[in-house]
């Protein structure tokens, strides 16, 4: 993984903190080329600081999220002018950065022994004990139990093991428990009910929401784009223009951004973690010199940093225009 220090080598706190946040809730796989781009762009945590926060935000679309970006930029601006605290209790204050996050930072680059739990360890830990209970529910618990397991030094490399033991031998659906290092002290391997762990918890019903989008095409390919508000879901995003998201749109045009021939082209659906959102979409044809109402502007698809669901949305209004 290209955010792991070579052996010998000390880890660097902006690679390590870097690719945390972006593993929170994505994986290792959707990650590593978001990665290197942001490395690429922003070598140093003062490079990043400086950025557009526009900049930034086109770069994070597609990795979901989008609050982990906007704290992303707030810790690095307090990063730039004050340093990385070197411990866990000062990393825990920074803008983003959980309990989690706060420990893999301190252990990995900074060396102190203090226990990282992922949901892979959190895996790892529910098995060797039979944990009883969802271990979310249970956290200190858990962190206490990894404390407990922590040798005496090198505790950013036993964080990293724990995490990579979980990610590729003890998996959720086939763990390899024969070649497990842990195996002759794991409770659920010796009772043979290994994939009864973790106990998960009871499921939320999602939420149902409904929108409009509207996508206004100028003959150069360019479409129109506004900016979402910082706060809140996707916020700070480039979006189309339409409504907001929650129950059935009475007047769909209503939310068009001018009037103009717009043709509904059907529509399209996106999960969140907490809700499963449609959208009908509504194309248009304008002409080169369409307004360009306040705070708006035009950008070709490709190029406009575009959350997952705008995309989606951008899509299927070209595709049924095309």
């Amino acid at each position: 993984m290209p955010w792991r220090a070579e052996p010998g080598e000390t880890a660097d706190p902006y690679r390590v903190w870097l690719s945390e946040i972006m593993l929170q809730q994505t994986t290792v796989a959707a990650v590593k080329s978001y990665y290197e781009t942001f490395l690429t762009r922003w070598p140093t945590i003062a490079d990043l600081a400086a950025a557009d926060d526009g900049d930034v935000m086109a770069a994070w679309a597609g990795l979901g999220y989008y609050a982990r970006a906007r704290n992303l930029l707030a810790c690095a601006r307090v990063v730039a002018a004050t340093g990385f605290p070197v411990n866990r209790e000062g990393l825990a204050g920074l803008p983003g950065v959980g309990d989690y996050t706060s420990a893999a930072i301190a252990a990995i680059a900074f060396g102190e022994p203090a226990p990282v739990v992922d949901g892979n360890v959190e895996r790892v830990v529910a098995r060797l004990t039979r944990l009883a209970r969802p271990p979310k529910t249970v956290r200190r618990e858990v962190e206490a139990i990894v404390a407990a397991m922590l040798p005496a030094d090198r505790p950013g490399d036993f964080a990293q093991a724990m995490m990579d033991l979980g990610a590729t031998i003890c998996t959720p659906k086939s763990p390899a428990c024969g070649i497990c290092p842990l195996r002759e002290g794991c409770a659920a391997s010796a009772a043979g009910d290994m994939l009864d762990y973790p106990v998960k918890a009871p499921r939320r019903a999602r939420s149902v929401w409904h929108g409009v989008a509207f996508v206004a095409v100028r003959p150069d390919g360019a479409i129109l784009l506004r900016r979402r508000p910082a706060r809140g879901l996707l916020g700070g995003m480039a979006e189309v223009f339409g409504s907001a998201w929650g129950g059935p749109v009475a007047v769909p045009l209503e939310h068009a951004p001018f009037d103009g021939g717009w043709a509904g082209v059907g529509s399209i659906t996106h999960g969140f973690t907490h809700a499963e959102l449609t959208v009908d979409v509504y194309s248009a044809a304008v002409p080169a010199d369409a307004p360009t109402p306040a705070g708006a502007w035009w950008a070709l698809p490709d190029d406009a940093g575009l959350p997952t669901v705008m995309k989606k949305v951008v899509v299927r209004a070209l595709a049924m225009a095309g």
